[in-house]
């Protein structure tokens, strides 16, 4: 099935409406790096929700998703939105060079199969100095045992019919965006406890040179 085909499919069973997973929280988590007048890019937007309510904070956003269903929804619900549909995977962003001072990824690069062609287009579109946002969900060492242990739960998380292919950790992560020439990287988590949290927060700076 062509990648388009795919996500489109995917979205076409997701009901419409639906607020994000600890929206508010991860919400605040991004408008403390992004202030009113701020270039924001929102990859894998979906209907939008974060780049409708930092719009309204004050920021100049703009979504981009690799499915037109979800940015038909968001564009219903919010027409003055800048909504842009990207080609499949591997294909250059519709996107200027350094032309957003902060770039969101919301659960988005847990279901990237290409990780360091992707990570090149956020940092080709992100200014010298600008910031990267990421959520993902968090595999911290209590969670790893969890799914060591529990062969259900090992399913679960891991089950091939689902669309995550990549699974981080903070120092994976981190590793990966330092090979990529991102600095001052911090993490923070959302849900659970200590070693066991939900989400994996992450900010990192993009090196100037």
């Amino acid at each position: 099935m062509p990648a388009r085909a795919y996500h489109e499919e995917l979205w076409s069973e997701v009901p419409g409406g639906l607020t994000p997973a600890d929206f508010e929280r991860r919400l605040r988590f991004v408008r403390g790096h992004a202030p009113a007048g701020t270039r924001l890019l929102d990859v894998g937007c979906g209907e939008a929700a974060f780049a409708s309510a930092l719009a309204a904070g004050g920021a100049s956003v703009t979504g981009i998703d690799v499915a037109q269903e979800p940015l038909r929804r968001a564009a219903e619900r919010d027409p003055s939105l800048d909504l842009r549909l990207v080609e499949a995977e591997g294909a250059p962003w519709p996107l200027a060079d350094a032309e957003f001072d902060v770039v969101w990824a919301g659960e988005v690069i847990e279901h990237v199969a290409d990780t360091a062609g992707w990570m090149s287009e956020v940092r080709r579109v992100l200014r010298s100095g600008g910031t990267l946002l990421l959520s993902t969900p968090d595999h911290g060492a209590l969670t790893r045992l969890v799914l060591g242990l529990s062969p259900r739960a090992f399913d679960r998380r891991f089950d091939p019919r689902s669309d995550h292919l990549r699974f981080y950790t903070r120092r994976t992560l981190a590793t990966l965006l330092a090979d990529l020439r991102f600095e001052d990287v911090r993490f923070a988590g959302l849900g659970g406890m200590p070693g066991a949290r939900r989400t994996l927060l992450a900010s990192a700076r993009r090196a100037r040179f």
